[in-house]
């Protein structure tokens, strides 16, 4: 029963980040790109202050739930659910240490201007913003493949799948 809460937590958490990054690429970035400079480092600049929280929240718990899948799991399931749980920490990773240093220098130029160069800065926003979206689909599909293949009782480590027959 454990090993299946923790497969429908990592399941709806990734599905939930690979979604909302997909959207981001989709959507937003197309239409970031389509409105004038003012307008999008303003839009930009309250969404994140959304997003902040919500992402945050979305990787861990991604992450998490299938490390917690990958420990409660055995053989093929537990390398399916462990890389899960890596591409959504360097989902994290590349949010951290790509997108939120640009996202402050874009809320200081929504309050000043952009410099010069910033047409290559938003290139390189963009790159990480793909980078993070590929890194939580592949999590995702791969959370999906191990969903869809034998039940996961029969991948429990041994100790784990007693605990889960007798109670």
């Amino acid at each position: 029963m454990r090993i299946r809460l923790f497969q429908g937590l990592a399941l709806l958490a990734t599905g939930l980040l690979a979604g909302a990054f997909g959207y981001g690429a989709a959507n937003l970035v197309p239409t970031f790109n389509a409105v004038p400079l003012d307008m999008r480092l303003s839009f930009h600049t309250e969404l994140m202050k959304m997003n902040g929280i919500t992402m945050q929240a979305a990787m861990a718990v991604s992450t998490l739930s299938s490390l917690t899948l990958a420990t409660l799991t055995r053989g093929r399931a537990r390398l399916i659910a462990g890389t899960a749980a890596l591409l959504t920490f360097a989902s994290f990773l590349i949010t951290r240490f790509g997108n939120v240093p640009i996202n402050g220098r874009i809320k200081e130029w929504a309050l000043t201007s952009a410099p010069a160069d910033h047409a290559e800065i938003l290139r390189r926003w963009e790159l990480f913003n793909n980078l993070r979206t590929l890194t939580a689909l592949t999590a995702f599909a791969l959370l999906i493949i191990l969903s869809l293949r034998q039940p996961l009782a029969d991948h429990a480590a041994p100790h784990k799948q007693l605990q889960t027959t007798s109670a």
